[in-house]
């Protein structure tokens, strides 16, 4: 019985060990693409690099995120937290306390910060696989988040609409290759992609 225990303790101590070491890992790993990202920007961002940059093994990077879609998601891991907080308790209209078609506008004008904030990043995010963006946990908070809403809205108007299919619908302009490409090559300014994301609300 003692030995048992005993050996339950040491196996304990290993255990925690280990989960700080990856903790560690973890913590240098997204350093090195905060450093990589902040002097060379995001197209110097490469696995093998910030492997380097960090001091570890290639393998340790892939292990603990995937893919670069997964590093890129951590590096904006501490914004997207404030940004769920903010549409779950944060002051209207992106909190609770407006209309649902009032937050869902809001909502979608603070998805165009974002882009406007950190479109570089986000596109690694997006576009590094080629189901990179749907799969993220993110989208799925953004996706039921809207869902929610639109289901609020159309039953306070009488409208019937698909709210799962309209979600989708409503978060597809702010793929972060198409913002950019209406961005810099067709040359809409943010404003104009706002009321025009505004206009996608009439159905409610």
């Amino acid at each position: 019985m003692t030995s048992d225990f005993a050996a339950a303790a040491v196996v304990g101590r290993v255990q925690v060990a280990e989960r700080a070491d990856a903790a560690r890992n973890r913590r240098k790993i997204v350093d090195a693409a905060g450093l990589i990202l902040e002097s060379r920007g995001a197209a110097g961002l490469s696995m093998d690099e910030v492997a380097r940059v960090a001091r570890v093994g290639v393998g340790t990077v892939y292990r603990r995120f995937g893919d670069l879609s997964g590093l890129a998601h951590a590096l904006l891991a501490d914004q997207e937290q404030r940004f769920q907080e903010a549409l779950l308790s944060g002051p209207a209209p992106l909190g609770p306390g407006a209309s649902p078609k009032e937050r869902i506008a809001a909502m979608l004008s603070a998805l165009v910060d974002r882009l406007e904030e950190n479109s570089e990043l986000l596109l690694v995010a997006e576009t590094s696989a080629p189901y990179a963006r749907f799969t993220c946990p993110a989208y799925e908070v953004h996706h039921a988040h809207l869902v929610a809403l639109i289901a609020e809205a159309s039953a306070v108007s009488g409208s019937a609409v698909d709210a799962e299919f309209l979600a989708d619908a409503l978060l597809a302009p702010l793929a972060t290759n198409l913002y950019l490409h209406q961005r810099k090559v067709r040359g809409l300014s943010a404003e104009r992609i706002r009321h025009g994301l505004a206009a996608l609300l009439a159905p409610l």
